[in-house]
């Protein structure tokens, strides 16, 4: 099978022993292409993806402010960040966006750093990476109201309602190893109703490993195992599926950037 992982942290430092038998394994699986995803520990570090993906080929990164981290934010962020965009190999902003469940920076600020992080994906015409975690409306409604060029619902959890609202908004999903969860038919029902062109599949490695590795660190060779459940959720072959997501990244993320056209 020819894979894409759409989000990988291969900057954790749970692969400080393994990192590059991490990679070999994965290019073993038959993972072309991994994304890493570039907000780290937060500012003022905000290239950890683009210090991957320029150490190996088959890396790209993006750039980008997680809602934790939206208090270490500042002006020499946002322009920093509207630099690094330019970076060959930074395909996406993200993952940006809001996060209720831990609330770790306040939600003003939260939703500041992410109007002023869509001014920089559509400046620099790339699409977006979305991590939302019991914030969905307010998510959606500043997307609704400031950004219509798509990109990523990053490993979406959602049911198949909040999938239609996310396709409604001209985004692709991606589903990770909580598809694979023996309790998360909402999920797979979501999966199971997405079209063929906005599917998309991930790790979020090192976190959510799907069955059969669940409770262990999650890496981006297990992709596999995501694409055969999602195969088995639409009734399809591992290998179509695979190819699908791939094609989808391509075109998303490959081939210019969709933001604001």
């Amino acid at each position: 099978m020819r894979l894409v992982d759409s989000h990988v942290h291969l900057d954790d430092s749970k692969f400080d022993e393994d990192r590059e038998q991490v990679i070999e394994r994965a290019r073993a699986a038959g993972v072309e292409c991994m994304l890493a995803i570039g907000t780290g520990g937060g500012p003022p570090d905000l290239e950890v993806g683009i210090r991957l993906a320029e150490q190996h080929a088959a890396i790209y990164a993006t750039i980008g402010v997680h809602p934790h981290d939206s208090s270490k934010a500042g002006p020499e962020t946002f322009a920093r960040l509207d630099e690094l965009a330019a970076h060959p190999k930074v395909l996406a902003v993200g993952e940006i966006g809001l996060d209720y469940h831990y609330d770790f920076s306040p939600r003003d600020v939260q939703q500041t750093v992410f109007e002023r992080q869509l001014e920089t994906a559509a400046a620099a015409g790339k699409p977006i990476v979305i991590h939302t975690r019991e914030a969905w409306d307010d998510t959606l409604d500043t997307l609704r109201g400031r950004w219509n060029g798509g990109g990523i619902m990053h490993c979406f959890t959602g049911d198949a309602a909040q999938a239609r609202q996310a396709l409604d908004l001209g985004f692709h999903l991606s589903f990770g190893g909580v598809l694979t969860f023996p309790k998360a038919e909402a999920v797979r029902e979501a999966a199971r109703m997405t079209p063929d062109d906005r599917l998309l599949v991930e790790t979020d490695c090192p976190y959510l490993a799907p069955v059969p590795y669940r409770g262990k660190r999650n890496e981006p060779a297990f992709v596999v195992e995501t694409v055969r459940r999602l195969a088995e959720v639409r009734n399809r072959a591992p290998e179509e599926i695979a190819e699908l997501a791939t094609r989808n990244f391509e075109r998303l993320c490959l081939r210019g950037g969709t933001a604001n056209r």
